[in-house]
């Protein structure tokens, strides 16, 4: 099993012309949140943009918009029909990547936002929290989902989708398979979080620490791939990418912080280290 290091990621990182603009780093689409969980949407966006992305639209519901707007100026914001959680996809067009699930709910108008998304999605595309969840209610979606797909589980929503498992070794196995069947990536969550590629190929992570194993620590994940995704990096490179920055942020906010204390916006304010 390979090892995602910082020789790994540092051979497809791209340096930045001095002479670019905010359109030379893409714009990416966040749907995200829900009535009592708009943290996660913040968290997210926060991830995206300072993983580098030009521009970021987050689409929320209604009542979220006071929100996202206040925490994160930085970001546009598109409002749903619905006050409270998500329901109708907006537009596709204009945008370099798109991503789903921190926050979403699983109301059914929600679930089929996700189904439509998953149809009709032609950008790289990455799914996470209740976007999984959603799936896993009907896994014949992993069979509709373009080619290099990126889903990030961690063990239970994995588990959901794929069925118990009780090891990690076992998980490895069936995410092996399941990214070579349906052509998808999928980084499983987690101490030395795995990612297999549609060839079966499997990459360990080598960096984090249990200090990361906290409420929004997935949510900043799915911002940072993508923000990288956005910015033109391959499926497979933004998700090997987006775990090693992940875990490397959250070593360094475990090294002023401690492991006990880090939340995960404490991750999103160490990113600008880690890229450094």
């Amino acid at each position: 099993m390979e090892k995602i290091d910082k020789r790994m990621v540092s051979s497809f990182m791209k340096e930045r012309d001095r002479f670019s603009h905010k359109g030379d780093f893409g714009h990416a689409l966040l749907l995200a949140g829900s009535l009592g969980k708009g943290g996660a949407a913040v968290l997210s966006a926060k991830s995206v943009l300072r993983t580098g992305a030009g521009l970021l639209t987050v689409h929320i519901p209604g009542r979220l918009n006071d929100i996202l707007q206040c925490s994160v100026p930085e970001a546009m914001c598109t409002l749903d029909t619905n006050e409270n959680h998500l329901s109708v996809l907006p537009s596709l067009e204009g945008f370099e990547a798109v991503g789903a699930g921190p926050g979403l709910g699983l109301a059914p108008e929600t679930a089929s936002l996700v189904y439509d998304l998953i149809e009709s999605c032609r950008v790289p595309l990455v799914l996470d929290a209740d976007a999984l969840n959603i799936v896993a209610a009907r896994p014949e979606l992993l069979a509709r989902m373009r080619r290099e797909t990126i889903l990030t589980p961690h063990p239970g929503e994995f588990d959901r989708f794929a069925g118990p498992h009780s090891t990690r070794e076992e998980r490895i196995v069936t995410q092996r398979k399941l990214s070579r069947k349906f052509g998808i990536i999928i980084a499983l969550k987690g101490a030395g979080t795995t990612v297999s590629l549609p060839d079966g190929e499997i990459f360990e992570n080598t960096t984090g620490n249990p200090g990361m194993a906290t409420a929004g620590s997935g949510d900043v994940l799915t911002g940072i791939i993508l923000g990288m995704l956005a910015q033109g990096y391959t499926p497979a490179q933004a998700t090997m990418a987006g775990v090693f920055f992940h875990g490397l942020a959250g070593d360094f906010a475990a090294g002023s912080k401690g492991e006990r204390s880090i939340i995960a916006g404490d991750i999103v304010e160490s990113l600008p280290l880690a890229f450094k």
